[in-house]
């Protein structure tokens, strides 16, 4: 009986140590399904492109309007007798001060640069014979 008993033990300990270990256990069951989750975004992801792609090479092909739409916003182009028009915004208080501020940088700059490469000018003369 004691036998018996000790039989069944040690075999239930083995099947429960097969449940947390090696192929086919809990653990690598959890790590399965966490890879297929992420799979499962990247594909979805992927599909969206391929849709978003899909609906353009559809209305690539359907017709000029898409064509005319991407000439306008793309490259600016007109239609004949459209006029053009640009709409500068004018600069807040706050972004003001910082051009003012980047302007006045590049004017030293570029009287600096003058100013060195009047000096420069001298040694960079070639005489052609």
């Amino acid at each position: 009986m004691k036998a018996l008993l000790v039989v069944f033990s040690i075999l239930l300990i083995l099947l429960v140590a097969r449940l947390w270990v090696g192929t086919g256990s809990y653990p690598e069951r959890w790590r399965t399904q966490e890879r297929t989750a992420i799979q499962k975004a990247a594909n979805d992801k992927r599909q969206e492109q391929i849709d978003k792609i899909q609906a353009e090479l559809n209305d690539a092909k359907s017709g000029n309007d898409a064509i005319e739409e991407r000439a306008r916003s793309e490259l600016g182009m007109t239609k004949k007798g459209e006029t053009y028009f640009e709409v500068i915004l004018q600069p807040t208080k706050k972004n003001k001060g910082k051009e003012e501020k980047e302007a006045t940088k590049l004017q030293k700059n570029k009287q600096s640069n003058h100013v060195k490469s009047g000096t420069n000018k001298n040694f960079n003369k070639v005489e052609s014979k």
